[in-house]
């Protein structure tokens, strides 16, 4: 089977034209590890940019890569016309079997809807909850990306909704979806047992921004703070606005509070490899890498039920949930994980045997070719 598959090229995204090879999001990333073990498909990375980039012919011994040329009138202000016209050209010349836009985001789903070939979307972001949740202004980026969003679901042969809050967001738009959830990094799942650190280590990842909740979770931790010795230590971007500024002021009035800019999985897992648990204190979600990766790794986690966390973890089992409209759920999961050993060895063990069978990139991987020949057989293609 040949397959095409568009997603982002962040040397694009971050404006690194001049790295030596591409690099995609993490949950295309692992999916292409999976796809690099499954000979019988043939893939076509497919990727926008706006200036030349290194674009080796092979990435894996059957996945091509392709960079495509795309000015800067043919982005979001045309509404990505350019980048879909150009994509188009190149699917023409591979013709593959099947198209699989990753993302409502951006420039992947039009694309994959105007390819003129069977075809699929993975939504990761929800472009039209984000922007609901962020009472996004009409025309602003947000905006517009959620009324594409509605455009390409409308459109395309199906949705690989990676959670069931996705698929109930989108079922009553789409001819099909199917609930798979992102593949984790075959890395996470190969690494060593945390270190015992003292004083215990409590990690939070994600862009510090209002959606994600840190401030509300560090004011909750406060009585607990006075009681007990622990480092909380938050890696993620910093909103620019009244918010970063808020959680920069809680952070330094505070010695057990710490935080470190974002600087890629790498570093994330040399994060896990010393924390006691991680922690998803978020407002919304569809599906949270950290909490799949956290998952592979073998480290406790604590959540909110919001969103589709609850269909990455089983309570009790698997992970804790807290609600982040009830600080002191936060509060009391933190304590019995800090207190309690054996239930941090049953939750992580019990996670890691869970994220293989659910997360591994092979078993994803495979997941998705029967998705394309259920696609292609209702399409009589195959």
């Amino acid at each position: 089977m040949k397959i095409v598959l568009l997603t982002t090229d962040n040397r694009e995204h971050e404006r690194d034209y001049a790295a030596p090879v591409p690099r995609f999001g993490t949950a295309p990333e692992a999916l292409l590890q999976g796809f690099a073990k499954l000979r019988e498909a043939e893939i076509h990375v497919v990727s926008c940019v706006r200036q030349p980039v290194a674009s080796p012919e092979k990435i894996a011994p059957n996945i091509f890569y392709h960079s495509v040329m795309v000015p800067q009138w043919g982005w979001m202000r045309s509404l990505y016309y350019g980048c879909s016209h150009a994509v188009r050209k190149k699917i023409q010349e591979i013709q593959p079997d099947i198209v699989h836009g990753q993302g409502t985001e951006r420039d992947c789903a039009i694309s994959a809807v105007r390819s003129g070939f069977p075809n699929v979307l993975t939504i990761h972001g929800n472009m039209r909850l984000v922007a609901r949740v962020n009472a996004a202004r009409p025309f602003s980026f947000l905006w517009l990306a959620a009324q594409l969003e509605k455009f390409t679901l409308l459109r395309t042969d199906g949705v690989v909704c990676i959670t069931n809050y996705t698929r109930a967001a989108v079922e009553k738009l789409s001819r099909r979806t199917w609930v798979l959830p992102n593949a984790v990094d075959e890395s996470f799942f190969a690494l060593p047992p945390a270190e015992k650190k003292a004083p215990p280590v409590l990690l939070c990842v994600g862009a510090v921004c209002r959606r994600k909740n840190q401030n509300a979770f560090i004011r909750a931790l406060d009585p607990l703070a006075a009681e007990k010795n622990f480092r909380l230590i938050f890696v993620g971007a910093l909103d620019g606005g009244d918010y970063g500024a808020e959680f920069l002021q809680l952070i330094q009035a505070r010695k057990w509070c710490e935080h470190v800019p974002f600087s890629g999985r790498a570093r994330v897992k040399e994060f896990f490899s010393t924390a006691t648990a991680v922690a998803l204190p978020t407002l919304e979600d569809n599906c949270p890498m950290v909490v799949l990766e956290a998952m592979a790794a073998g480290v406790p986690v604590l959540a909110s039920a919001v969103g589709g966390v609850p269909d990455l973890i089983t309570p009790e089992k698997t992970g804790l949930f807290c609600d982040p409209q009830r600080p002191e759920t936060f509060r009391n999961a933190v304590e019995r994980l800090l207190a309690d050993g054996e239930l941090r060895r049953t939750l992580a063990g019990a996670a890691a045997i869970e994220a293989r069978a659910r997360f591994y990139p092979e078993v994803i991987a495979r997941r998705h070719l029967e998705i394309y020949r259920e696609v292609l057989a209702q399409s009589g293609k195959r």
